[in-house]
């Protein structure tokens, strides 16, 4: 009867296993993530982008816009032009910069009315809300634009800007 030897049977799997996880991990850094990380670069408002954080639901991108940057636009850029890269995931952006404690503020000072107006839907009440709490803020600027999926609130003083995407989807909210 023959023994089988275990040391080369450990080995083979070994190699085995890190030529399959090896060659996973740079499909998908070749193949995914250096093309989605190019296309939010290639988006007019992008300073610099991180790489991608992929799971099966979600595509996260960390990126820094410059101070004239239309949050909307961007963020409609980077999925129409990546989609075919994160196929059915959901794009996430996180957003690098300089906010201040003005900005947090305001947007905490705000984020009752904002959480009631995504909860019952009336959107609408959102700018109102934001440039009423901004009254009481010296040099601020408050944009909110809305599409079939987010809500885009930017607030902008002379030192900082705080961009936030809300999505639309009542069970995305807890991401806030």
């Amino acid at each position: 009867m023959l023994r089988p030897r275990v040391i080369p049977i450990v080995i083979t799997a070994a190699i085995s296993a890190s030529v399959l996880f090896g060659g996973w991990a740079i499909y998908n850094q070749v193949a995914v993530a250096a093309p989605l990380e190019q296309v939010a670069k290639d988006v007019a408002g992008v300073v610099s982008s991180d790489k991608p954080v992929m799971d099966n639901e979600q595509v996260t991108i960390t990126i820094e816009l410059n101070e004239d940057a239309n949050l909307r636009d961007v963020y409609e850029r980077i999925e129409a032009n990546g989609k075919d890269v994160f196929d059915n995931r959901v794009l996430t952006l996180k957003f690098k910069g300089k906010s201040n404690k003005q900005l947090e503020d305001l947007w905490y000072a705000s984020m009752f009315d904002i959480a009631e107006a995504m909860e019952t839907k009336t959107y609408s009440s959102i700018p109102e809300a934001m440039n009423k709490t901004a009254k009481a803020y010296k040099d601020v600027t408050v944009t909110t634009e809305m599409d079939e999926k987010n809500v885009y609130i930017t607030l902008k003083n002379p030192e900082a800007v705080k961009y936030v995407v809300l999505p639309r989807i009542s069970a995305q909210l807890e991401a806030w």
